[in-house]
């Protein structure tokens, strides 16, 4: 049986000063580590103060040009009146902040003029989407997801707009062949079993001994005194509902994992909410019975690379339906 790999890394920040770094040695190999067919990709940044509006789309271009070559993959799309910056990219206009889709051009292919990069008013930061050719009977559609991590009632919009970019007609079973890979900067709402019957959330909440905590209110629902705040879920939930997506973690049974919480005060910005996965890969309801197995990439170079570890699925195209 031939799989192919989807993974994502929210890169931490990685601008034009990263490259030749240990940092920046640590992400390639990490992402050699996890050796993926599609990468989706988070936190491109550029340094809006020091370069002029005009080149900040060509300078991360070649930020994220420069990784894809370090990893042996490519992100190029061809030039084009519409893109001439040549790269499977995307940014909110407004800030210097980007997505992307890196892929292995010997394992899977670009499907022409299916790049697709969504901005404001829908997202925060960029979403960047884009079909493959993986050997399936049909294309796959990847998007680059990076939730806003301030607002909740903003994450939920995101989410409504990611479902409605995936929607199919119901002769098509209701959504397309896709895959969402992405820091969501929330908690998932997936279900499994308990233990005692009945079902419970698959990422148990981490936020219950936190209340006082200044940024509390960018996590939950809501901030009510003398009472236990509530992770929020809602994104996930209107994208996991009556199995639209779901999330491959909880889909397959795999071990819980954390994405984030590994690097502690001192090193990049402080994680003051410790262990949690906040890092999803969301499979639509044809992909899913596809589903092989599912990770999260704890190395050295990993855990030093950034504040978040990769993570990956694997995927059957034979038995996408």
């Amino acid at each position: 049986m031939t799989t192919i790999r989807v993974a994502n890394l929210n890169a931490y920040k990685l601008g034009r000063a990263a490259r030749g770094t240990s940092c920046w040695n640590a992400r390639v190999t990490a992402i050699r580590e996890v050796s993926p067919d599609i990468l989706a990709l988070q936190e491109v940044v550029v340094d809006e103060h020091t370069t002029p509006r005009a080149a900040w789309d060509g300078e991360a271009a070649t930020v994220i040009q420069d990784l894809a070559q370090a990893c042996d993959l490519t992100a190029g799309i061809g030039e084009s009146v519409a893109y001439p910056h040549r790269t499977a990219m995307a940014s909110n206009a407004h800030r210097a902040w980007w997505t992307a889709l890196l892929w292995n051009p010997d394992t899977v292919r670009l499907l022409p003029a299916s790049y697709r990069p969504f901005g404001a008013p829908d997202f925060w930061h960029g979403c960047t989407v884009a079909r493959f050719d993986i050997g399936a009977k049909e294309p796959l559609s990847v998007a680059s997801y990076h939730g806003d991590p301030f607002r909740p009632g903003l994450r939920y919009d995101e989410a409504v707009r990611l479902k409605g970019a995936f929607r199919a007609s119901k002769a098509a079973g209701g959504v397309q062949r896709a895959i969402i890979m992405g820091d969501f900067n929330s908690i998932s709402a997936a279900e499994v079993d308990g233990l005692g019957g009945g079902r419970r959330f698959y990422d148990a909440e981490p936020y219950t001994d936190l209340v006082d905590h200044d940024d509390l209110e960018y996590q939950v629902k809501r901030v009510v005194e003398g009472e236990a705040p509530l992770a929020d879920r809602e994104p996930t939930k209107i994208l996991l509902r009556r199995g639209f997506f779901v999330d491959a973690a909880a889909h397959l049974g795999a071990p819980w994992q954390p994405t984030v919480g590994h690097w502690e005060d001192g090193q990049g910005d402080p994680d003051p909410w410790g262990l949690r996965r906040i890092d999803l890969g969301l499979a639509s309801r044809p992909v899913a019975p596809a589903l092989t197995s599912y990770g999260a990439h704890h190395s050295a170079a990993a855990r030093k690379a950034s504040d978040h570890v990769p993570i990956w699925m694997d995927v059957n195209p034979s038995a996408i339906l």
